[in-house]
């Protein structure tokens, strides 16, 4: 059987930042800034304050910063708090092997990163590392059929990636690698009943990925152990044990000759990902056909079966986490206000009784065609009927920040602004954003992190 652990393994521990062509270093830059401006809204959530309190009740080391908390503590207990506030609102970015890279990764660079004092070119090149493992991790081991199960591969997945990105900056050889990997995969966890009830979980999963990872690679370096053949293990190996649609030439094809981080995309709109098509295409009707909400009689979106279980159950308002996974409530909300940002999702917008009952009206089906092309590709079909008989439809393959149609950093800079504004001054702002378009040239991530102290 091939070594795929191993691999993985070798080329997180030797990729170099002249392995990485201007464009993805660009990319990267773009991830970091939405990332970090997603942090700092999260950080006001109340599941990210709860988490925040506990980091600090249990103090320890002064290592990595807690963005904007006054506090400084061990890496792995700082790593799991700037993972849940970077996944805080469901802004972050996501990648359409059905996960959330930035969130576990990046707190795990960053912290690890600032322990060490490593320059802005060792970050970017272990979150290129943990990123692309992550990712490859969560090809091969099928993620539309392991979300089928139930699991959510951000957390299942993102121990790898974080692993990968802090033993990178620990200069963990590839055989201490394969420890690491193997430790953090025996981490793994992150199921997805939160929409049952709308609980917190959901933000928590991206966070326990980024400390796990992160005490998975210090305790390889001090000389722990753990299973080098973590993914592809006969009996107990992570894709097999949360699958049963395995491809493992999925996580090494083309591995360090194609980096499969570059098609990452950043959200637009502050809800799941699988639902973006269709704001858009619900954007792109009301546009052509001038109608209003109070016409509309009936909305279907057809779209892939994956997507009708994670995000087509009934709405009944249960709370923020919920309503960003419904689809019912996120094309009820678009239809009304012309957008899905922070104000539709806030608490009193949630329940209000003109979304709650156009929400009902809206219908989620399985469109075949549209079911085989998730989650290579994040289409919706919507259908919208009016009371007086009309109906219009269309199709979004691509939405708004997909790779396809991607944000510049310009943008993202504007979409950090509007997220930072509550923590921070403009010109405070306009230093992080002046940071990380330079982040290459820093000899020290420090710099960078004392602006978010």
């Amino acid at each position: 059987m091939e070594n795929v652990t191993g691999k993985l393994s070798a080329f997180a521990a030797d990729l170099k930042i002249e392995d990485l062509d201007c464009k993805l270093v660009s990319r990267f830059k773009t991830y970091l800034l939405d990332a970090v401006g997603c942090g700092l809204h999260g950080r006001s959530q109340p599941w990210a304050r709860a988490v925040n309190r506990f980091v600090k009740a249990q103090k320890g080391s002064r290592e990595a910063t807690l963005w904007r908390e006054n506090f400084r503590g061990p890496c792995a207990n700082v790593a799991l708090g700037l993972g849940v506030m970077i996944h805080g609102f469901d802004f972050d970015d996501y990648h359409n092997a059905k996960i959330h890279p930035g969130a576990p990764v990046i707190p795990a660079a960053f912290t690890v990163g600032e322990w060490k004092g490593v320059s802005g070119k060792d970050i970017l090149t272990a979150m290129v590392a943990g990123y692309e493992t992550m990712i490859r991790v969560s090809l091969a081991t099928g993620p539309n059929a392991s979300r089928l199960r139930g699991w959510h591969l951000t957390g299942t997945t993102g121990t790898f990636g974080a692993a990968a990105a802090a033993g990178r900056l620990l200069g963990l050889g590839g055989d201490k690698m394969a420890n690491a990997l193997g430790v953090a995969g025996a981490q793994s966890a992150g199921l997805w009943a939160f929409t049952a009830d709308g609980s917190m979980t959901k933000r928590f999963h991206a966070g326990r990925a980024a400390q796990s990872g992160v005490m998975a690679a210090i305790l390889v370096r001090g000389g722990f152990t753990g299973p080098t053949s973590i993914l592809e293990a006969a009996d107990g190996g992570f894709c097999r044990a949360t699958s049963d649609d395995v491809d493992f030439s999925l996580a090494t094809k083309d591995l360090g000759a194609r980096f499969l981080s570059g098609d990452t995309n950043i959200k637009p709109y502050s809800c799941c990902a699988s639902s973006h098509s269709a704001v858009d295409a619900v954007l792109a009707l009301k546009r052509e056909h001038g109608f209003q909400a109070a016409e509309v009689e009936k909305v279907v979106v057809k779209t892939a079966r994956g997507v009708q279980l994670q995000c087509g159950f009934e709405y009944q308002a249960k709370g923020v986490v919920q309503a960003q996974m419904s689809l019912q409530y996120i094309v009820a909300v678009t239809l009304l206000e012309n957008t899905a940002l922070l104000e539709q999702f806030s608490d009193a917008k949630i329940a209000d009784p003109a979304v709650v009952a156009l929400a009902k009206r809206v219908e989620v089906a399985v469109d075949p065609d549209i079911d085989k092309l998730y989650p290579k590709r994040y289409p919706n079909r919507v259908e919208i009927i009016l009371r007086n008989g009309q109906r219009w439809e269309t199709r979004v393959d691509f939405p708004k920040g997909s790779v396809e149609q991607p944000m510049t950093f310009d943008e993202v800079a504007g979409k950090f602004r509007s997220l930072a504004g509550g923590t921070m001054t403009a010109s405070e702002a306009d230093r992080i954003v002046e940071a990380v378009d330079g982040l290459e040239k820093l000899t020290d991530i420090r710099d960078l992190t004392q602006l978010l102290a």
